[in-house]
């Protein structure tokens, strides 16, 4: 209740403080509420003036360019209603009068003088700065907003950060464009402020003066000192507000650290290098020896040496005490007990690096490997339907400099070394010429290669050779595993996450098909199904379509697989048969389909082979043997088979030949045309 009436009464203030500034624009007020306002405006300046002196951080006063037009529209109407009572009675009240007598020195010409040098500064130095730096920070603050993104991707890849912080670096960052560019538009305001000032200085003063000799019958000398002195103490009383609300302008967007301690920081940075301080002690000393006020210099002379050798004691302490301070916290740090928890969490994926391959990982020493990160996740997405887990960078000792290795929920899956200023050659199969260099293999596909240097690139490019860099050696081999292992990676909460988002636009299926015909981990294992074998599941909506179709009447994760493969089957087709073109694939025999068929079991927790072990080992001779026959010709092995042999198939020779393409009649699109070029017999 109290937190209600709190901001209740914020928002009343503020809506009377502008209430008040369109009603002075119309309503006469008497000189004694002119000088109550002409004092609080002052005192508003102040503050304002105070708190961007003294505020950490830019955004603290993120609500400025609003502030400049609130204290604008306040001055201006303070201006009118002065007018008015300077030009109907000739008494402002006390501010004004005093202003003009006593500031302005009670002359005419020396008012007058003041006021002028007050518009000058205000107009040729700090609104003219003020507006320069505005506009640079709002274009500098935009151009580097993209760099900042990035830079947030590649902490949130490498686990510098988490999710919560990523999201809130990234409203900073809309924050601050907002701002600068907000404050880049206001600074225009207190522009218009300081010209809209002196044009109604130099109105008052000539209908003042004209209403002085009409009205009152005063000579023209008498009536322009008269209203003259407080035209200029009313122009002065509007300005130095004004001068106080420029000068923050200025302060707050000249700013050079986003978060910092402006006072201590300024002077440490002027006067924090005791060699300075003693050099100026010098120069002021040698200069006391010339016509000049010996004694006053020498006097400055004394005080900067003094400075220099206190600064210097100063510096020497804060050494000690912050060595001091480290030597606490490192003990503090091992006296403190263990958080043993975190050493439980297990990284999904992993790449960890010898020191030798770090330049390739740090942004400052130009490499982009975590950027390379951000786009094999994105490239992962929209290729395969899934979001890769964050990936973690980092060094490690052990390994021998120009080694990485890549892990799996911790466990290591694969390595490779790289040359770090080499790059690697490539074969394509046509180049005849032969290149000198370091034999290797390519850590991917296990392809031989040859390491060359830089000087070597371009003949190697011209004779046909494949060259590549080494983050993109790295890049591609990480790829490639995550590819492989995709299915694994998918767990039940990244299925959780792509139900919530189809559910958003297509809440109809997913309320019938989870919880009521399938459970999470049946979609999930469906899914891990697809992946495993390279199909796509970004159209999650007709995966979903055919699971609600058949499973009413199966939920073997397996079967349900392969209908919805077969709803799949035109981005199956474009996967792997190019169009226009006839495909060479290999079929299987008919009677080995039918063996096939005879020996599954099935069992409470699936079907699984019976088949006998040699004629197994038959088949799968057999089918080396056409695959050899297919890859001679250039192709990619495909098999076809029957739709309810295929699955059966697949899990036959996926232990013997990795990455065998099998695909069932039923998952080929009917332009496709098909030659068949070899037959699986056992």
């Amino acid at each position: 209740m109290d937190i209600a009436a709190s901001v209740k009464k914020t928002d009343v203030g503020i809506a009377l403080y502008l209430l008040a500034a369109v009603a002075f624009f119309i309503i006469p007020i008497p000189n004694f509420l002119l000088d109550i306002m002409i004092a609080f405006n002052i005192s508003i300046a102040l503050i304002v003036l105070m708190n961007v002196l003294f505020v950490q951080e830019v955004l603290d006063m993120s609500f400025f360019p609003t502030l400049l037009l609130f204290t604008t529209i306040f001055r201006i109407s303070l201006n009118v209603s002065s007018t008015k009572l300077i030009l109907s009675s000739g008494d402002p009240g006390n501010v004004v009068r005093t202003f003009g007598t006593f500031v302005g020195g009670n002359n005419l010409i020396i008012g007058g003088i003041i006021f002028l040098i007050l518009i000058i500064i205000q107009f040729m130095v700090i609104n003219k700065g003020s507006e320069r730096v505005a506009e640079v920070s709002a274009r500098f603050t935009l151009d580097a907003m993209p760099g900042k993104q990035m830079a947030i991707d590649a902490d949130l890849n490498t686990g510098a950060i988490d999710d919560q912080e990523a999201k809130r670096r990234r409203d900073k960052i809309q924050e601050e464009s907002a701002f600068f560019g907000a404050m880049d538009g206001a600074t225009k305001y207190v522009k218009g402020d300081a010209t809209a000032g002196l044009i109604i200085t130099v109105v008052n003063m000539a209908g003042g003066t004209a209403l002085g000799m009409i009205n009152q019958g005063l000579p023209f000398a008498e009536a322009i000192q008269q209203f003259g002195i407080l035209t200029i103490g009313d122009g002065l009383v509007s300005q130095i507000p004004s001068l106080l609300i420029s000068l923050s302008t200025g302060i707050l967007v000249t700013k050079g650290s986003k978060a910092a301690d402006f006072s201590g920081t300024l002077v440490k940075q002027l006067f924090g290098l005791p060699k300075v301080l003693y050099i100026v002690a010098g120069s002021m000393a040698v200069l006391a020896f010339t016509p000049l006020n010996t004694v006053l210099f020498l006097g400055f002379a004394a005080a900067f040496g003094v400075s220099g050798y206190s600064m210097s004691k100063t510096l020497g302490e804060e050494e000690i005490e912050q060595e001091v301070a480290a030597e606490e916290t490192e003990a503090e740090e091992i006296r403190k007990p263990e958080n043993v928890v975190s050493l439980l969490q297990v990284d999904p994926i992993e790449l960890e690096f010898g020191y030798g391959i770090i330049p390739l990982a740090d942004v400052n020493q130009g490499g982009d490997l975590l950027d390379r990160v951000v786009m094999i996740r994105r490239q992962i997405a929209l290729e395969l339907g899934t979001v890769v887990p964050i990936i973690r960078l980092r060094d490690n000792i052990q390994l021998n400099p120009n080694q990485y290795i890549i892990k799996i929920k911790g466990i290591q899956v694969t390595e490779g070394e790289i040359l770090f200023d080499h790059y690697m050659a490539m074969n394509p199969g046509y180049v005849e010429e032969e290149i000198t260099g370091i034999p290797t293999f390519e850590p991917s596909f296990h392809l031989p290669a040859i390491w060359i240097t830089e000087s070597q690139r371009e003949r190697a490019e011209s004779l046909g050779y494949t060259v590549v860099d080494p983050p993109s050696i790295i890049a591609t081999h990480l790829t490639e595993i995550i590819r492989s292992h995709i299915a694994e990676l998918l767990t039940r909460q990244d299925v959780q996450n792509l139900v919530d988002n189809l559910k958003e636009s297509n809440p109809v299926i997913v309320d019938e098909l989870i919880p009521k015909l399938l459970g999470l981990g049946d979609v999930q294992k469906v899914l891990q199904n697809l992946l495993s074998e390279g199909i796509s599941i970004r159209d999650l909506l007709s995966i979903f379509e055919v699971l609600a179709d058949h499973a009413t009447t199966t939920h073997d994760t397996d079967v349900l697989t392969e209908y919805v493969r077969q709803g799949l089957k035109r981005a199956i087709s474009s996967r792997y048969f190019a169009p226009n073109e006839v495909t060479q694939v290999i079929t299987v025999d008919p009677k080995v389909e039918q063996d096939i068929m005879a020996s599954i079991k099935q069992t409470e927790q699936g079907a699984y082979l019976t088949l006998d072990p040699e004629r197994i080992k038959a088949i799968i001779g057999s089918l080396e043997d056409e695959i050899k026959k297919i890859e001679d010709m250039g192709r990619t092995p495909i098999v076809v088979t029957s739709p309810i042999v295929r699955m059966y198939f697949k899990s036959m020779t996926q232990d013997y030949i990795k990455d065998l393409i099998v695909v069932s009649y039923n998952e080929i699109d009917s332009n496709v045309e098909l030659s068949s070029v070899g037959m699986v017999t056992g």
